[in-house]
């Protein structure tokens, strides 16, 4: 397992240059965070697929989150996981779709995905990860994309002073692996 995996935050806790973020989402907990999608957007490395797999990890168990890059998200193959979205994780508890590389997503995908947004089961979570970048250019490139992000709740990550939590987490993580990190 790469280091980056083995050392991915595993709890909000662990999570580090993102407070605000993480205080929208602590705060939305307590409101529910099923029946929603979330838009996760920011800077290469600043934590989009962590927190895209602890918002899912919060509703649904692992063999009921869903992950998926956006260039296999076609309009049938969102209508076929729209049909299997209909009932509730094995547990009972909820399911997940994550998203990601959203920029992505064809035009006929971000069509059928306008009206699957209007009616998420209260059960299911879908979180949208993409780069600031990568979000710029959808949104140029095609007229369905900004219905498409009214439709989620936008997280937009830090993408400043990270330096330093960053560096400290990585010193930590040196440390673990027995490296001198000085």
């Amino acid at each position: 397992m790469q280091l980056h995996e083995q050392y991915r935050p595993r709890a909000w806790h662990e999570v580090v240059g993102q407070v605000k973020v993480i205080q929208r989402i602590e705060a939305l907990k307590a409101r529910g965070l099923t029946g929603r999608a979330f838009w996760v957007a920011g800077v290469s490395g600043s934590g989009k697929t962590t927190i895209a797999r602890l918002i899912a990890n919060e509703v649904a168990d692992d063999f009921d989150t869903l992950k998926v890059d956006a260039g296999e998200v076609s309009d049938s193959w969102l209508r076929e996981v729209e049909r299997g979205l209909a009932s509730r994780g094995l547990t009972g508890r909820g399911r997940a779709v994550i998203v990601n590389e959203a920029h992505g997503l064809r035009k006929d995908a971000i069509r059928v995905l306008l009206v699957m947004l209007k009616r998420v089961p209260a059960h299911v979570t879908g979180v949208f990860t993409t780069t600031v970048e990568g979000q710029s250019s959808l949104f140029e490139d095609c007229d369905d994309a900004s219905p498409l992000l009214s439709r989620c709740i936008r997280l937009d990550l830090a993408r400043r002073d990270l330096a330093k939590p960053f560096a400290e987490r990585a010193l930590m993580t040196a440390q673990r692996e027995g490296r001198k990190g000085g």
